[in-house]
C-alpha cells in the first residue's frame, strides 16, 4: 500500500541503508522486521513517515528563511538564549499547516496498521532523524517520543509536536556539539504498535558491559511498565547479565542479577485523561520480585546477539549493540523495540590501560550505581530546580535527583554527576559515559546526604558500588601501554574476590585467577552462616530468624538462594576471565568467623585458638559442616556444568594431611566434583609445614599447590599472625620460610605438578617475587594493584636468567 504513497514506508520496505530517509531509528527496525524477523527476534509492526515529508512540512509553509534567522548565530552555551530560540523554533514549526496529502497518508496507514491489529490499537510515535544513531554520536533522546496514542487526531497532534521536537534545547545543544548542521538533518517519524509493557515490563540491554568495555555479556536492565522511566533514568532497574561465550556453546543460565528498587512504574492513564500515560507506585511484591524470568533474561540474551551478530556482519567490523525492549502483558511475548549502534565503550581505542584507584579514606556521604570506573572532586552543587542551572560553575559535581535531556549543556561542564535515582542505563550514566566523567546514580538520599558547597570525591574504581567521599580523597592514576608489554614466562595471575571487580580486572595484563577467596562473597552476597538457612529452627533468636527469612524470600528452598548467589557471583568472576583459568578456595573462615556470620553462634564451637582450630579441609566432611560444604560444591558444581565455566578449578585449604585431602576429594565426587572429568583440577593449599614435609604424598591426589605464605610463616615460625604483641616477628622472607618456599616448588617440580603462590608476599615485597621467579615457581598471583610493576620487574628477572618471554 505504502509503495503508492508519497511520504509512508511500511517497516517491510526498509532496511538499514534507509537512514536518509526514514532516520536511524526507523532504518533499524525495518531491518529487524525484514531480517531478523525470520530468526525468531520479533519486532512490532509500523511504518515510517519519511524525512521528506518533514522538508515538504517546512518549504509549503516558507518556514527554513525564519528558522535560519533564530538559529544561525546562536551561542549553545548561553542557556538562556538557547531556550529562548529553541521555543521560538518549535512555535515556527507547530504553526506550519499541516499538509493535505500528508495527513490523508498517515491516517490511511494507521488504517491499514487497524486491519492487523484490531481498532482498539494504541501506537507509538517515535522521532527518528536522519543523522540519528551514528557509531560514533547517538542521538538518542534528543527528540520526543509519544506513547500510547489513540485516533486520528491525536495521532495528527502527536505527528506535528514530534517534527518540531527536532528543536528541543537539548537536540540544538547536541548537534552544535557533534559538527551536524541544522538544516542537514531532517526529522523522521516512525508510527509503530504499541507493546503492552504496561500491563508487564521493559527496559534497555546491551551487547557488553557498559562500565568496562567488556565483550563477552549481554547486560539487561528492566522494570515494571513502559519503558520511558528505565531510559530516562526515573527508575533504578533490575540489571542481568549473560555471558555469550557459554551461551553460544549451548549453556543456558544467568551469570549475575542484581535487584533493582523498581518503585514506581509508567502505566497508560484511564480514557480522557490529560497525558495518555502516567506513574504511578509500585506495590511491595513488585519490588521485591525480578520483572523478568530466567527464561526471558535468556530469550532477550539470545535477541541481543542476534542482533549484534547481524548488525556487525553488515558493517564488516564488531558492532556492539544498546537496544530496547519490552514484554507484552496480554500475549505474554517478548519484543524488541529498537537497536542501534552503541557509542561509548565501545568506540574506546587503543592500547592504553587507565587505572583509578584510591589511595585514602573518608567519611561516606552516600552510595549508589558506579558508572565507569573514575574518580574526580570538586564541590557539590545541589541543583533540584532546572531554572537555577544557570548558577552551576566549569567543574563543580552535580547533585540532583534525576536528569532530563535538557540538563546536558550543564553536565558538560560538570567533573561528576550524582542522583537519587537511576539505573546504569539511565540519562545521567549515558551522558556521564560520553563526557568521560564518573556518576554515581540511584543513591536515593543524595539531594539530603551531600551538603550544597562540601567539597567531595566522588568515586567508581572500587565495583559496583560507587561511594561520595566528604572532602579530597587523593588518588592515583596508572596509565600503561598494554601493546609494548611483553608476557614473562612466569604466569602472571590475580587475587580477586570481588566480582564487580572482574569485568574492569580482567583487562590487566593476567593469566587468570590464583585466588578468588570465597570469605568475601558469602560475607558481601550470602550473610547467612549455611547452616542457619538449612536449619532455621535450631535457631532460638526471632529477630535472626526473620532476617533470614527476608533473605531466602522468593526461594522455594533456603539452599537455593545459598547455591544461586555463590554460583553467581564465583561465575562473574570465571566469565570475566573466560577462558583462563579462575582457582577458587573454597571457604576457609575460621569458627569465630563463621559465628559472626547471620545465624552463626548456633552452629559453631568457641575456640580458644580459632587459627589452629576447626577449620579448612578438617570442616568439609565432618558432621557439623558437612551439609554446608555440600552447598559449596553444588555452587561450584553450578558454575562449570549449568553455566558451562570450565575454566573454574577449585582449591583446598588447610588441609593437615594427605589422608583428609583424600576424603576431601571422595566427598567432592560424591557431589558430581570429580578430579580430572570434564577438565577439572583441583589443588592444594600450601599453608601448613606438613604440606611441605609430605608433599610427594600430597601431590599424588592434587593436581598442583598454590603456596599461602600467611599461615606457612605463621606456622614455621610460631607466630600468631593476629597478635599485635609478635608481629614483629612475622615475616614472609625469613630463610626458614623460604626453604619451605623452595622445597614446595622442588616437590611439585618433580611430581610434574603445578606450583603457584598466591600469598601476600610478592604484592608486598618486589624482592620476593623476583626470588620465586629465580627458584622457578609456575605462576605467580598477585593483588590487582600490583600486577603492572610486578610485571615488568619479573621480566627484568627472567632476562638475567635468560629465559624468553611468551610475546
Amino acid at each position: 500500500m505504502s509503495t503508492e504513497m508519497k511520504y509512508i514506508r511500511f517497516f517491510e520496505e526498509i532496511g538499514i541503508e534507509d537512514v536518509p530517509l526514514v532516520g536511524g531509528k526507523n532504518a533499524s527496525l525495518g531491518e529487524m522486521y525484514q531480517k531478523l524477523m525470520p530468526l525468531g527476534i520479533l519486532v512490532p509492526n509500523g511504518f515510517a513517515i519519511t524525512a521528506e515529508a518533514y522538508r515538504d512540512l517546512l518549504t509549503r509553509a516558507g518556514a527554513w528563511d525564519a528558522l535560519h534567522e533564530v538559529l544561525d548565530d546562536l551561542d549553545a552555551d548561553d542557556v538562556e538564549d538557547l531556550a529562548r530560540r529553541g521555543r521560538q523554533a518549535r512555535e515556527i514549526v507547530l504553526s506550519a499547516p499541516f499538509p493535505d496529502d500528508l495527513r490523508s497518508e498517515i491516517l490511511a496507514a494507521y488504517a491499514r496498521l487497524k486491519e492487523e491489529y484490531g481498532e482498539d490499537l494504541s501506537v507509538a510515535v517515535r522521532s527518528s532523524a536522519t543523522a540519528e544513531d551514528l557509531p560514533n554520536a547517538s542521538f538518542a533522546g534528543q527528540q520526543e517520543t509519544y506513547l500510547n496514542i489513540r485516533g486520528d487526531e491525536a495521532l495528527i497532534d502527536a505527528c506535528r509536536r514530534c517534527f518540531a521536537s527536532l528543536f528541543t534545547d537539548r537536540a540544538i545543544h547536541y548537534r552544535i556539539d557533534q559538527g551536524f548542521d541544522h538544516f542537514k538533518v531532517a526529522l523522521s517519524i516512525g508510527v509503530m504498535k504499541m507493546v503492552r509493557s504496561d500491563l508487564a515490563a521493559s527496559g534497555v540491554m546491551f551487547s557488553l558491559d557498559t562500565e568496562t568495555g567488556f565483550r563477552d555479556v549481554v547486560f539487561i536492565t528492566g522494570a515494571w511498565g513502559l519503558g520511558e522511566n528505565v531510559v530516562q533514568g526515573a527508575v533504578d532497574p533490575d540489571e542481568f547479565y549473560v555471558h555469550k561465550p557459554t551461551f553460544e556453546a549451548g549453556h543456558r543460565a544467568v551469570l549475575r542479577r542484581v535487584l533493582g528498587s523498581k518503585k514506581i512504574k509508567m502505566v497508560y492513564a484511564p480514557e480522557g485523561s490529560e497525558r495518555p500515560v502516567m506513574n504511578v507506585e509500585t506495590t511491595a511484591e513488585e519490588r521485591a520480585r525480578f520483572c523478568l524470568s530466567d527464561e526471558e533474561v535468556l530469550q532477550l540474551a539470545d535477541y541481543a546477539i542476534k542482533v549484534e551478530r547481524h548488525y556487525s556482519e553488515a558493517a564488516g567490523e564488531p558492532r556492539p549493540m544498546d537496544m530496547e525492549w519490552a514484554k507484552d502483558g496480554i500475549d505474554g511475548q517478548l519484543y524488541m523495540v529498537q537497536a542501534r549502534p552503541e557509542t561509548v565503550a565501545s568506540q574506546q581505542k587503543g592500547h592504553v590501560l587507565r587505572q583509578y584507584v584510591i589511595k585514602g579514606t573518608a567519611p561516606v556521604l552516600t552510595t549508589g550505581r558506579a558508572v565507569g570506573t573514575m574518580v574526580a572532586t570538586g564541590p557539590a552543587r545541589l541543583v533540584l530546580d532546572p531554572s537555577k542551572m544557570q548558577d552551576f560553575r566549569p567543574g563543580e559535581v552535580l547533585v540532583a535527583d534525576i536528569t532530563t535531556p535538557d540538563w546536558e549543556p550543564l553536565m558538560k561542564i560538570a567533573s561528576a554527576i550524582v542522583t537519587n535515582r537511576g539505573g546504569r542505563t539511565c540519562h545521567a550514566a549515558i551522558v556521564a559515559r560520553e563526557l568521560g566523567i564518573p556518576a554515581v546514580v540511584g543513591c536515593g538520599d543524595a539531594t539530603e546526604r551531600v551538603p550544597d558547597g562540601q567539597e567531595v570525591t566522588v568515586s567508581c574504581a572500587e565495583g559496583d558500588v560507587g561511594k561520595v567521599y566528604e572532602g579530597k580523597v587523593p588518588f592515583e592514576v596508572i596509565e600503561t601501554d598494554l601493546e609494548e608489554l611483553p608476557r614473562p614466562a612466569t604466569k602472571i595471575q590475580i587475587n580477586l574476590g570481588n566480582p564487580e571487580l572482574a569485568f574492569k580486572t580482567s583487562f590487566l595484563p593476567n593469566d587468570g585467577v590464583g585466588l578468588a577467596r570465597m570469605e568475601f562473597i558469602i560475607n558481601e552476597y550470602i550473610k547467612a552462616h549455611p547452616l542457619a538457612l538449612l536449619h532455621p529452627e535450631r535457631i532460638d533468636d526471632a529477630a535472626t530468624r526473620e532476617q533470614i527469612e527476608a533473605l531466602v524470600h522468593g526461594f522455594e528452598h533456603p539452599a537455593d538462594f545459598f547455591v544461586r548467589q555463590l554460583s553467581e557471583a564465583v561465575g562473574t568472576i570465571a566469565a570475566a576471565f573466560w577462558p583462563r583459568p579462575v582457582v577458587v578456595r573454597l571457604s576457609d573462615f575460621k569458627s569465630n568467623e563463621y559465628a559472626s556470620l547471620l545465624g552463626g553462634r548456633w552452629f559453631e564451637p568457641v575456640e580458644s585458638n580459632p587459627m589452629l582450630g576447626f577449620r579448612g579441609a578438617a570442616r568439609y566432611t565432618h558432621p557439623a559442616y558437612r551439609e554446608g560444604f555440600d552447598l559449596e560444591c553444588a555452587a561450584m558444581r553450578r558454575v562449570r556444568e549449568e553455566m558451562g565455566l570450565t575454566n573454574l578449578q577449585i582449591m583446598i585449604p588447610f588441609c593437615r594431611t594427605p589422608e583428609e585431602g583424600e576424603r576431601v576429594l571422595a566427598a567432592m565426587a560424591e557431589n558430581g566434583l570429580k578430579q580430572g572429568e570434564n577438565g577439572l583440577k583441583i589443588l592444594v593449599m600450601c599453608e601448613i609445614p606438613n604440606n611441605v614435609i609430605q608433599v610427594d604424598a600430597f601431590m599424588r591426589h592434587f593436581a598442583g599447590l598454590s603456596i599461602g605464605s600467611n599461615d606457612l610463616t605463621q606456622l614455621t615460625l610460631g607466630v600468631d599472625r593476629d597478635s599485635e604483641m609478635v608481629a614483629f616477628d612475622y615475616d614472609e622472607r625469613d630463610p626458614g620460610v623460604k626453604e619451605m618456599i623452595r622445597l614446595a616448588i622442588e616437590g611439585a617440580r618433580r611430581n610434574g605438578r603445578h606450583s603457584g603462590f598466591c600469598g601476600q608476599a610478592p604484592s608486598d615485597y618486589p624482592d620476593m617475587a623476583e626470588w620465586l621467579v629465580e627458584q622457578g615457581i609456575d605462576a605467580i598471583s598477585l593483588n590487582p594493584d600490583t600486577v603492572l610493576a610486578t610485571t615488568l620487574r619479573i621480566l627484568e628477572v627472567e632476562k638475567r636468567l635468560g629465559r624468553k618471554p611468551r610475546g
